[in-house]
């Protein structure tokens, strides 16, 4: 898979928001110079800017047509850049990408439902010679895990969360960013559909049978460390959370596979509960405290790894609110806490370096005896 040269049209027909199209949102955050555009009849004419608060003069079209005709850029690919629940693409888009995919663009989606197998949308890429990207679509060959990523020389931070779709991939790319800021080299191993669609490479373990998971964020972990190199760091983008009754499955396997050697933890302060439309109105939000705690003892069974800092999303509150929340979970936690979106990584950042750095003088401290 190589999209590093796609530039893309984006499908976010009736949900174009920053919960409902986190596909879509993410592309324009982290790759603004490669969109051409969003598709969403609702929003036509209005840049994503007046859309999502950021983006800015990127333009909301009606139709691929006319995403064609006006674009600022040529695009090359169709990106289905909605979320329903389940991943299945639904029944009025089949016809979009019908038309897309015989317009010669290649259609990248991240949908648990794999577009290459609906017929339509087959015969119509084969008979332009586009190119459908299932990004969700995993390995053949995954193994189990053994521990192999409990061994690696790189500093890896798992990134978990206290629920979904609060941010954790986000999170990751700006403590990927701020690090390398400070001088570090970095990998973000990609976990989910939206980093694969970012990073170019990955696998969206959700999508990996339940005895994989693990072995799916170990092949994860080793390839990342290759790229950062022995002194560098690995960010694991992180999925689902261990409270969450649909997900924590997904959560558990990653966190036992990728063995990190430190948690950043994930946190939307505005949650009381499980968000999901009323469907788990019945889990309580813990107390970050207690999140700390259950994470830490999750993952120490296998090997340590203390919680360095939390990632607090707070852009539902005003800045003032913002900043107040950020003090109680400090107050509360005793650890690090900023909003890396908002107001920068910065406090994180040297969290992660420092414990970086004592991992670095620990490794060579148990080395050295042996190479003597």
């Amino acid at each position: 898979m190589d999209l590093s040269g796609a530039t893309y049209l984006i499908y976010a027909e009736g949900a174009f928001g920053v919960h409902s199209s986190k596909l879509a949102t993410s592309a324009i955050r982290y790759l603004p110079d490669r969109v051409a555009g969003v598709i969403d009849s609702e929003h036509a004419g209005r840049s994503v800017d007046a859309v999502l608060g950021f983006g800015g003069d990127i333009q909301i079209f009606s139709s691929v047509e006319e995403g064609l005709e006006r674009s600022r850029i040529r695009p090359t690919a169709l990106l289905i850049g909605i979320a329903p629940r389940g991943g299945r693409l639904p029944a009025d888009a089949v016809s979009v990408l019908v038309r897309a995919a015989s317009l010669g663009l290649d259609i990248v989606s991240g949908l648990h439902e794999f577009v290459s197998d609906i017929p339509e949308v087959a015969a119509a890429a084969s008979a332009s010679g586009a190119t459908i990207y299932d990004l969700r679509r995993p390995p053949t060959d995954l193994p189990v895990a053994v521990g192999l990523a409990r061994d690696v020389e790189s500093f890896t931070v798992l990134m978990v969360g206290t629920d979904c779709n609060l941010g954790k991939m986000t999170a990751g790319l700006e403590l990927r960013r701020g690090l390398e800021e400070a001088g570090e080299r970095v990998s973000f191993a990609p976990t989910g559909q939206t980093g694969i669609m970012i990073e170019g490479w990955g696998i969206a373990v959700d999508s990996v049978v339940s005895d994989f998971i693990a072995g799916a964020a170990e092949r994860l972990v080793l390839r990342a460390a290759e790229l950062a190199g022995p002194e560098g760091i690995v960010i694991v983008e992180g999925q689902g959370a261990l409270i969450h009754p649909g997900y924590s499955g997904v959560t558990l396997g990653l966190l036992h596979g990728s063995m990190p050697a430190a948690l950043i933890l994930c946190h939307d302060a505005t949650r009381t509960k499980i968000r999901s439309e009323g469907v788990y109105d019945f889990v309580r939000m813990p107390p970050l405290s207690e999140m700390v705690a259950l994470y830490e003892g999750v993952a120490g069974w296998l090997r340590p790894a203390p919680v360095l800092g939390i990632a607090l999303k707070t852009s539902d509150l005003s800045e003032s609110d913002a900043k107040e929340a950020i003090l109680r979970a400090e107050a509360e936690t005793g650890l690090p806490v900023t909003d890396p979106v908002r107001f920068g990584p910065g406090p994180l950042v040297e969290a992660i370096r420092r414990a970086a750095a004592e991992y670095r003088l620990a490794r060579q401290g148990t080395l050295t005896p042996l190479a003597g």
